[in-house]
């Protein structure tokens, strides 16, 4: 209630107007970005039989590199659906002729821009490094966690190095077997053969075991046809279970460090200090100031968006749309290619990165100045304009 009582009453009208489509654009952007790397873990984590849950581990890293994405933009249509729908309902014309200028409406929005900036120095300095190791080290060992429990119709399967499975007919999860066949080579010298009209594949992750339910089959032992004592058994069973031990001999993924984008902010400066063995001092250099530019821009994406989002009474096109899109986008991909520019040593990082920064910087500031001296001096020839002869 403090806070509340604290913000002016058009302050929190205009945050109040910003606020459900700030939450639509994010969650809306933040799904679509998951959507589309869900599908590739999904075929890469199925080819070796992970679970959901390893999925949606996963996923979650990847929430803070998708939110760096989806928060400038976010807050860019955000404050640009605001604006521009008070400007088409009269509202940002009646706040200037009682002499509101639009550099106060912009306020609420620049501040909210700025508190942006601060929280993603955090997220891009702290919460994506470690997310980003994270993600790579439960990749990793999704990857290499020993064998799946999916088969294929009459596919041969190692389950282990002495031990072969096959079964005529699979269904399209994996799991349900029909016409099963076991061939396992004893350290004795013994086979062990066994043989089901059907069975069930299940995983366990907390046991790292597959689970394998036989019904109505048989087990036959055989001893090598080289020994004295050869001789074969037969036994009958309605019901086994066989687990499969997957492999418990995890080799240690790589340390944290490798790359300079698994480094925090503090970790990037003392290694700048101190000289780092694995990535060189230019790869170091660039990436941090990669983060300090994507952080600062946020700051100035609200007085882009307004400037954009006040236009002329009776021409509503999308140029101003098309216009903002190709100007953020655009600045996105120069800082990219400058960020790579600089890590290789082509170039300077002032050049590559903060060059583009400031054009941007002071372009944004310059557009919203622009706008608001026009809209000013539209408001006071209108009195002029309406005066009876």
């Amino acid at each position: 209630m403090l806070i509340r009582s604290s913000l002016p009453t058009l302050d929190r009208y205009l945050l109040r107007q910003m606020v459900p489509p700030f939450a639509i654009a994010l969650g809306t952007m933040l799904i679509a970005l998951l959507l589309e790397r869900l599908l590739t873990l999904f075929n890469h984590l199925a080819s070796s039989g992970s679970s959901v849950a390893t999925l949606i581990t996963l996923l979650s890293d990847l929430l803070p590199h998708y939110m760096g994405l989806a928060l400038p933009a976010a807050l860019c249509i955000a404050i640009f659906m605001t604006v521009n729908r008070m400007s088409e309902h009269n509202e940002i014309d009646v706040l200037c002729a009682g002499h509101i200028s639009l550099l106060r409406i912009s306020q609420p929005y620049i501040k909210v821009g700025a508190i942006l900036a601060v929280l993603s120095v955090l997220l891009y300095g702290y919460i994506q490094p470690i997310a980003r190791y994270d993600y790579r080290e439960g990749f990793y060992f999704a990857r290499h966690t020993g064998w799946a429990p999916h088969l294929q119709s009459e596919m041969f399967a190692s389950t282990s190095s002495h031990t072969m499975l096959t079964a005529d007919r699979v269904d399209h999860g994996g799991s349900r077997l029909r016409n099963i066949f076991i061939r396992s080579l004893k350290s004795d010298g013994t086979t062990e053969l066994v043989t089901a009209p059907r069975g069930l594949l299940t995983l366990s992750e907390r046991d790292r075991a597959t689970q394998l339910d036989l019904w109505d089959g048989q087990i036959i032992h055989a001893n090598s046809p080289d020994m004295p004592d050869s001789h074969v058994t037969v036994t009958h069973f309605e019901h086994i279970a066989r687990v499969i031990e997957r492999s418990r001999s995890r080799q240690a993924f790589r340390s944290r460090g490798d790359d300079e984008r698994e480094l925090t902010t503090l970790e990037l400066l003392h290694a700048l200090r101190h000289g780092s063995n694995h990535i060189s001092r230019t790869e170091l250099r660039s990436e941090l100031d990669f983060r300090l530019t994507r952080a600062i821009s946020i700051m100035f994406i609200p007085l882009l968006a307004i400037s954009f989002a006040v236009g002329r009474k009776r021409r509503r096109s999308a140029i101003g749309q098309i216009m903002l899109a190709v100007i953020l986008v655009g600045f996105n991909e120069v800082l990219l290619f400058g960020h790579s520019l600089a890590a290789n040593g082509t170039t300077s990082v002032w050049l590559a990165l903060w060059v583009p920064e400031i054009i941007f910087c002071l372009g944004c500031t310059f557009a919203l100045l622009s706008r608001s001296q026009v809209s000013w001096r539209r408001k006071k020839r209108v009195p002029s304009s309406r005066v009876a002869p």
